[in-house]
């Protein structure tokens, strides 16, 4: 087993990946910024290194300082957690060339997963279904208006090395096209410097469901079920569940089986997440893959009962799994809300400052990961999510009533959080009825903008 590892990250998953650690008997070593000294992720780990700056750039993203906090303090491992570096396979590689092992797949994986236009290939090779569109980038306009012609109108231009909705532009007709070409690419350059980009059917009003999926150096691959995480914002999930309610069994089981049968085929290692669009007849199409543990993986956690950060670590230290796919049962239901210091009501305004009060919910069946404490600092340089609230329960109807009463206890004070936004987004009868997709936000919004 890893003796000590450095948790590239901070907020709630640093602290998750330092609990897990604890439990392993495992050393921790946390990493942070000059604006959080006093994080609860650096007063719970067993040491604590500062990287930089308080802009992600000179801190979280620093390689070369992250590298030496781990050399310097005898770590043998790297957690890279979600976001920041977690799929940055550079960084992956340096982990590796350091004699350090990194937590998560093959820097290969990561390169070939990570580019959206290659994942696609390679899904479309292993048998996946994937939306209709370009079977590779598309190098300018005259080739984009092919493929869209070939398709039929909507289509949608999406960044190959896209993440969080950027390098994503809708066109209804060929005059749009051209607009929304010019849009993406220089989006994508300017954010991750690739403008390539590729072009598929935009598929309307579907659900996002996703596989969470495992495979260890023992050639054995496992799921643990799906997620429905169809209520999203901007391309940002809000409120996640497991399992998704109206997913017909059979539909349910292919696309079990075409995730599990694409990560046998890549050799996958470690945690990875395959996801899917689902059309309202219940056709699915592969739509990318995330090469790391993902923000809602606890609902996952609550209805197998598995502890995804523990198996990743066996994963890594080259043990195998600690279970098959024949001990993996779902038991129940469990819903996820993300807490963002933010005013949901004003434009979802960021908040950032002291936490003067905080009284976190409890009793059976809820669970709060968060790096919140009475007195803790919310700084302003990274992302707005400051914990998340999961419930679980017999069944969905259970799970909503236990979030409603949840979300009542949770009371955070000295910063403005989305709490009530999503006590409001609970009493939606069509949320209730399980009548969502991934425009249900933005159709909500848009009656909220009627009574103002």
């Amino acid at each position: 087993m890893l003796k000590k590892i450095l948790i590239a990250n901070r907020g709630e998953i640093a602290v998750r990946i330092i609990r897990a650690c604890k439990e392993l008997g495992i050393e921790s070593v946390a990493i942070y910024s000059t604006a959080e000294h006093d994080a609860l992720h650096v007063q719970l780990a067993d040491e604590a290194i500062c990287v930089g700056e308080p802009r992600a750039v000179d801190s979280y993203l620093n390689m070369q300082n992250i590298l030496s906090a781990a050399c310097n303090t005898g770590c043998d491992a790297v957690h890279p957690g979600y976001g920041f570096l977690s799929e940055n396979s550079k960084f992956a590689r340096l982990v590796n060339q350091c004699r350090l092992t990194f937590i998560g797949p093959d820097p290969e994986i990561i390169d070939l997963m990570g580019n959206k236009a290659s994942a696609r290939a390679t899904m479309i090779k292993h048998n996946v279904p994937v939306v209709p569109g370009s079977d590779s980038v598309i190098t300018s306009i005259t080739d984009g208006l092919k493929w869209a012609k070939e398709v039929g109108y909507p289509v949608l231009i999406k960044a190959s090395s896209g993440g969080g909705g950027k390098g994503m532009r809708i066109a209804y007709n060929p005059k749009e096209l051209e607009t929304a070409y010019k849009l993406a690419t220089a989006e994508a350059k300017a954010n991750f410097g690739d403008d390539s980009v590729y072009l598929e059917k935009f598929i309307e009003n579907p659900k996002h469901i996703e596989i969470q999926v495992m495979g260890d150096h023992h050639q054995n691959y496992v799921h643990f079920y799906e997620r429905d995480c169809s209520v999203q914002r901007n391309y940002q999930k809000v409120i996640e569940e497991a399992p998704c309610a109206v997913l017909r069994e059979d539909v349910r089981q292919n696309m079990i089986d075409a995730a599990i049968n694409a990560v046998a085929a890549l050799n996958y290692t470690n945690a990875g997440t395959i996801e899917f669009i689902l059309d309202q007849d219940q056709n699915y199409y592969f739509i990318e893959m995330n090469t790391r543990i993902q923000v809602e993986h606890p609902i996952s956690e609550m209805i197998t009962g598995v502890d995804l950060i523990k198996e990743q670590i066996r994963v890594a230290s080259g043990f195998p799994l600690s279970v098959r796919q024949e001990d993996i049962h779902r038991n129940g239901y469990a819903m996820e809300c993300r807490i963002n210091a933010e005013n949901a009501f004003n434009g979802f305004q960021p908040s950032s400052g002291k936490v003067e009060t905080l009284i976190l919910p409890g009793g059976f069946g809820v669970r709060v990961d968060t790096y919140l404490y009475q007195g803790a600092n919310v700084p302003p340089f990274y992302d707005s999510m400051v914990g998340k609230l999961i419930v679980h329960g017999n069944n969905r109807e259970e799970c909503i009533y236990k979030m409603r009463r949840a979300l009542e206890e949770f009371i955070v004070e000295g910063i403005t959080t989305n709490i009530d936004f999503h006590y409001y987004l609970l009493h939606n009868s069509n949320f209730v009825n399980g009548e969502f997709d991934v425009g249900f936000i933005g159709r909500v919004l848009m009656e909220l903008e009627k009574y103002e």
